[in-house]
């Protein structure tokens, strides 16, 4: 039999769940038992030959019943099912897909995430099937652009402070702040909650001051961790500050900041990983697909 779409193996992946916490790896050959998986079709590859098919399937699955809160990742490389997912099964429908898991709050921004920016080019709750072929390359590209994000924001967490703040200048230089790539992660105690420089000039003239803090999702920075840093930089007779966070910021922090004399850039978890993937920091490209369409300008001249 042909190997099922990641859609087909949602259910299946649920009810693996409902049994226990699971290695994704071990639940991987568990699906292909289920579906009599020959070696040869658990062996296939996906076109870059990167990953074989049924796993990347599985892994697929896995992400889209945690995006709508029907499994949960207790831990890196495993999944458990969640009241909500043993709620679904106490009345099981005959298959869960993208249609099913859009009635589940949060399911539908996950879906939209990457597409904030241009949101009437692709309808979330769109069959990609029934779309065009460019249609279904761009949604394909999104979801793994929002896929990416969600896994670079797990892996910022379970870093270490010291990385974190290294990471951060990292990026800001990456943006092209920094005369001649010149940053510095600082980060002491005696530094005044001052994680790191960026000089915008060779002599340090002009220089950008960091703070990074790496706070669970569902946390909110409050106004006064702002003012604290607004504090810091007027120690060190400072103008241009930028505050990142792993979390995201109060409306009061927003408002103060921007009513700062002070030049306050605020970056939470979401811009983060939008400029990290954007920049390229800490993400590299594995693969270029070349799109192409046909010369008109070509065909007009060879006819005039």
């Amino acid at each position: 039999m042909p190997i099922p779409d990641f859609q087909t193996l949602m259910l299946p992946v649920l009810r693996l769940a409902d049994a226990g916490e699971i290695k994704v790896a071990d639940a991987v050959g568990r699906i292909s038992d289920e579906f009599a998986l020959t070696n040869q079709e658990r062996e296939e590859l996906l076109p870059s030959g990167r990953q074989a098919k049924i796993a990347n399937r599985v892994h697929w699955s896995v992400t889209y019943l945690v995006k709508s809160g029907l499994v949960e990742r207790p831990r890196r490389g495993y999944f458990a099912i969640t009241p909500k997912g043993k709620s679904v099964l106490s009345s099981p429908p005959e298959r869960i897909d993208i249609a099913f898991l859009s009635q589940f709050d949060g399911f539908d921004d996950f879906r939209t995430k990457a597409n904030e920016d241009h949101p009437a080019e692709v309808e979330p709750t769109q069959d990609l099937a029934a779309g065009t072929p460019e249609e279904r390359v761009e949604a394909a590209f999104e979801d793994l652009n929002a896929a990416l994000r969600e896994e670079l924001l797990e892996r910022i967490l379970a870093m270490h402070p010291t990385a974190f703040e290294k990471l951060i200048v990292d990026l800001m230089l990456g943006m092209g702040y920094g005369a001649n790539g010149s940053g510095e992660r600082l980060g002491r105690t005696s530094d005044g909650g001052i994680d790191g420089v960026i000089n915008e000039d060779v002599l340090g003239l002009d220089i950008i001051h960091l703070q990074a803090k790496r706070y669970a999702t569902g946390n909110s920075i409050g106004v006064e961790k702002i003012r604290e840093f607004a504090g810091a930089l007027d120690e060190r007779g400072a103008t241009k500050g930028v505050f990142v966070t792993t979390s995201h910021f109060a409306p009061a922090a927003i408002q103060y900041a921007q009513r700062s004399p002070k030049r306050l850039i605020l970056i939470d978890g979401e811009e983060l990983t939008r400029l990290l993937v954007k920049y390229g920091v800490a993400v590299r490209g594995y693969r270029i697909l070349e799109l192409k369409k046909v010369d008109t300008d070509y065909f007009d001249e060879s006819e005039g």
